[in-house]
């Protein structure tokens, strides 16, 4: 099995500017990203930027960086405009990984790559437990639920299943978290069906839930999903998390 790895990073962010170059422990976050995604076993990893700065700065440690456009309305817009830069057969098993996961697990990303390798389907992805009441109920957590052949059936940020029993008496503490988990925002793809995503029309459910992947699944196409096999650590989006990550690296 061959896959290559492709590694977004836009220089703007509200919360944390720059977010690409911030200093981690000696390292700029995407530089410890790239590192991470080369241990996976990739035959290739890929920096797709649309920022001069973060260009530079990739270009210290790799020869594998491509400026993109600006105006890309989405990652997966992104995504097709590397298909085409690197003239990348149909076939080609492609991991996209978010810049911002300076922690990322590599096993992570072999497994997502193998998931999708093994199965007919055009893309995959993978999921978490979901161990806090909390998380089940916050709709920045993207909840999944699969079928018996991990095939993604639904994708929320509203808590699915609906469990009625418990949910109808509004008490926390009476939500069993057995079947509930999270969506980690880690895909894999093959490269002709990220054309054939753009050529989709916008679907209603991913306007209303605002999740991409919603039209992949409206349409009729199938999503791969399995749990991660190695822990997954929240990505980077404020100065609070980035000091998360330096004392965790830190010990």
């Amino acid at each position: 099995m061959e896959f290559i790895v492709v590694i977004p990073a836009r220089y703007a962010s509200t919360r944390l500017p720059g977010k690409p170059l911030v200093d981690i422990c000696g390292k700029s976050m995407i530089q410890r990203v790239f590192e991470q995604a080369q241990k996976s076993g990739a035959k290739a990893v890929y920096i797709a930027t649309d920022h001069q700065l973060v260009f530079d700065e990739a270009k210290r440690f790799t020869d594998n960086v491509l400026m993109t456009r600006e105006d890309h309305q989405s990652g997966t817009e992104r995504l097709a405009e590397v298909v085409e830069l690197l003239n990348l057969d149909d076939d080609t098993l492609m991991v996209n990984v978010q810049g911002d996961e300076p922690l990322l697990e590599p096993e992570n990303i072999s497994q997502v790559a193998e998931l999708l390798f093994n199965s007919s389907a055009p893309m995959a992805t993978l999921s978490v437990d979901i161990e806090d009441v909390e998380e089940v109920l916050n709709p920045n957590a993207v909840k999944v639920v699969s079928d018996i052949k991990n095939n993604a059936l639904y994708f929320s940020r509203s808590p699915i299943p609906f469990q009625r029993d418990s949910m109808m008496s509004l008490d926390k503490k009476s939500i069993p978290l057995t079947h509930f988990k999270r969506h980690v925002g880690i895909y894999a793809y093959r490269a002709g069906f990220i054309k054939t995503y753009l050529d989709l029309s916008v679907s209603p459910l991913e306007v209303q839930e605002s999740l991409e992947q919603l039209r992949v699944l409206y349409h009729g196409h199938s999503i791969k999903v399995t749990k991660a096999c190695k822990p997954v650590h929240a990505g980077v989006d404020t100065p609070e998390d980035l000091n998360r990550v330096i004392e965790f690296l830190n010990g």
